[in-house]
């Protein structure tokens, strides 16, 4: 079930790499706030979401390296929030990792 509208679908090819990761991965602290706060149906929810958003991005021109960093981001996350956690990641992981996705991006924009 898709949550995000073919409206943004249509727009998100056109934003930049860094814009898509940093949307992304609020939807990522969006799980992980939610599992820690003992909401597994809003987690799950957002959840759903990120992955949503990860598959969206596979279709916008990105160059290969980009590609790669999102494919293995996704996959990254999945194992984590849904899997055996065989990468053992942690949550304060994916905060710092788009954390500083989201900081580059406001300044890039900046400049």
């Amino acid at each position: 079930m898709n949550q995000h509208s073919s409206q943004l679908k249509t727009v998100w090819n056109k934003k930049p790499f860094l814009e898509q990761m940093a949307n992304i991965g609020s939807e990522v602290h969006r799980a992980i706030n939610w599992k820690e706060r003992g909401n597994l149906e809003y987690a799950q929810a957002a959840f759903v979401r990120s992955l949503e958003l990860f598959d969206i991005s596979k279709d916008s021109p990105l160059t290969r390296g980009q590609f790669k960093e999102l494919c293995r981001t996704r996959e990254l996350w999945v194992d984590f929030f849904a899997y055996e956690n065989l990468y053992s990641s942690n949550s304060l992981f994916f905060k710092k990792y788009f954390d500083l996705l989201t900081i580059a991006f406001r300044n890039k924009r900046l400049v």
